[in-house]
């Protein structure tokens, strides 16, 4: 079983909406997916309780992770996998804590979303310098970019994120129908299969399983630039 993490330590840069659709994304190409949500505020778990009505095409798991469980994570993980999930998606909270980085060092990926801003940016950064020294692969989510063609903004922030480390494929732009969807109970691949903003997320389900089959046992140092020059 594959494991990854959605990690920010900066509120509002899209963590539980990319993680809920990415989640169904992955259960829509074949994956067995749960979803741990790990942040107080639950808002992967109401998106899960408003699942249930909505008629969704794809099964998707979701449980509140409570902190007294953190202890047991690898042993929890391992039994996740002995009954046939392929994929856990952690969501976790915006913060950095104990229990982020119990969640870091148990994942094979970490993602860093970011919204184009100097802000964001910077947050990130500190974030992925927590996931460096875990010796954990990372790549960082560039979020809600504007929908013009050739963003400077966009542009901008994907060169300063690249120069940390690894930059996910595609960029996602702000789209009104991720936010639809997560109100919806559903991923953005079930309520506009053939809009943009699916296509994007689907996209980036393809770019993360190639990461996850392609290079196990990498980590966020082995992505920076300065080590990719010298490989």
């Amino acid at each position: 079983m594959h494991t990854i993490a959605f990690l920010t330590q900066k509120g509002g840069a899209g963590k539980t909406t990319l993680a809920a659709s990415l989640a169904v994304a992955a259960a829509g190409a074949g994956e067995k997916v749960i979803a741990l949500d790990l942040d107080s505020q639950g808002s992967l778990a109401r998106w899960a309780e408003r699942r249930k009505a909505a008629n969704a095409a794809n099964a998707v798991v979701v449980e509140p992770f409570e902190a007294e469980r953190l202890s047991r994570l690898p042993a929890i993980l391992e039994g996740l996998a002995g009954v046939g999930f392929t994929l856990a998606v952690f969501d976790t909270a915006g913060a950095d804590s104990a229990a982020v980085r119990l969640v870091t060092e148990s994942s094979d990926l970490c993602l860093l979303p970011a919204r184009p801003t100097r802000l964001d940016v910077d947050a990130t950064a500190a974030t992925f310098r927590a996931v460096f020294l875990a010796k954990r692969k990372a790549a960082f989510v560039l979020n809600q970019c504007p929908s013009t063609y050739r963003s400077s903004r966009a542009s901008e922030a994907a060169g300063d994120l690249s120069r940390l480390g690894v930059l996910a494929e595609p960029m996602l732009s702000a789209r009104i129908d991720f936010q639809d969807a997560i109100a919806a109970g559903l991923g953005v691949t079930e309520y506009a299969r053939g809009g943009k903003a699916a296509q994007e997320v689907e996209a980036l389900w393809r770019w993360i399983r190639a990461q996850l089959e392609g290079s196990k046992g990498q980590t966020a140092a082995d992505h920076r630039p300065g080590r990719q020059a010298a490989a």
